[in-house]
């Protein structure tokens, strides 16, 4: 199986890091056999190796040779050694994989860490009578709720979908953490490849309840936005745009990923939906003078101090 995504292609890499990124390759008789975009950045003179905002995944993609199990590791890891030798001198690195990507062991025998997370999925979406029946009986009855109340619109435009974003982040006293440019340089480049979804659920009076932006290649729809009206969450609205994406996906043929979440009530939002939960891991490095400094960031936080400075190195 394969793990390239959208989050890997060169347009969307273009719209997300405008020449940040560069494409580490391995080749086999002239054909790619294994990929790596990164991203670099200058962070108060250090070199950093991140994830560019809004883009989930971004690890390696390879394309082994044989699927016998012995033959398939000992090809992983010369591939994997291959790109690990292109990467530019730094001094952070975090990459998160594709949860195709199981075997982390050479990066881990080159001296980096792993941390595991978990998104959640719909990964057979053909009988939607039978997704309907493994929703938990509390999502359908806000859903059926919903319908009665609202209409799915997507003629939309992309900043009313930022707009609704953006007032689920100011109730949580947070500013966005992306631009606006950011998403309409996304948006305009998927609105070319026929590759994004924006779905809102509006009331008869015009007020937008809930949002979801749904981006798509030729596996999966990913759930790369969503946001509620501020007053209006209970009228089931944000299930009904989850409900709408999965039969979207169902229709195109697709798996759906919510693209999960840590935050414990989010997190339950998606088992709701019977969706399965996957693992997948976020590789990272820091050499020694980072490991340091970082280290006493997170101690004098732990200690309830301000840090000197807010900013993320990732």
């Amino acid at each position: 199986m394969s793990s390239y995504c959208i989050f890997q292609e060169p347009w969307w890499l273009d719209a997300v890091a405008p020449g940040a990124w560069r494409s580490l390759e391995v080749k086999r008789e002239d054909k790619v056999a294994a990929r790596m975009p990164i991203v670099l950045k200058r962070k108060y003179g250090f070199t950093v190796i991140t994830q560019p905002p809004l883009t989930p995944m971004l690890g390696p993609w390879i394309d082994l040779a044989s699927t016998k199990v012995t033959t398939r590791i000992g090809e992983e890891k010369v591939l994997f050694n291959s790109l690990i030798d292109q990467l530019p001198q730094w001094d952070y690195f975090v990459a998160t994989f594709h949860h195709r990507i199981t075997n982390w062991m050479p990066f881990y025998w080159r001296g980096f860490k792993q941390t595991t997370k978990y998104t959640y999925v719909l990964d057979d979406l053909s009988n939607m009578e039978t997704i309907w029946k493994s929703l938990r009986a509390q999502v359908r009855t806000h859903i059926r709720k919903a319908e009665r109340q609202l209409s799915v619109r997507t003629d939309l435009s992309i900043d009313r979908l930022l707009d609704t974003v953006e007032l689920t982040y100011r109730r949580q006293g947070k500013r966005l953490p992306f631009t606006r440019e950011l998403v309409r340089r996304i948006d305009e480049a998927c609105l070319k490849r026929a590759a994004r979804h924006a779905l809102f659920a509006m009331d008869s009076e015009g007020r937008i309840h809930a949002a979801l932006y749904l981006v798509t290649d030729a596996e999966y729809a990913y759930c790369l936005l969503a946001g509620a009206g501020p007053g209006l969450r209970s009228s089931g609205a944000q299930l009904l745009m989850f409900w709408e994406g999965i039969k979207l996906a169902a229709a195109l043929n697709l798996k759906f990923d919510f693209e999960g979440s840590i935050i414990e009530s989010i997190e339950q939002v998606f088992r709701g939906f019977g969706a399965v939960q996957v693992p997948y891991m976020q590789v990272y490095g820091a050499k020694p003078l980072l490991q340091v400094l970082l280290l006493m960031r997170e101690l004098s936080t732990k200690r309830g101090e301000t840090p000197k400075s807010n900013s993320r190195l990732r």
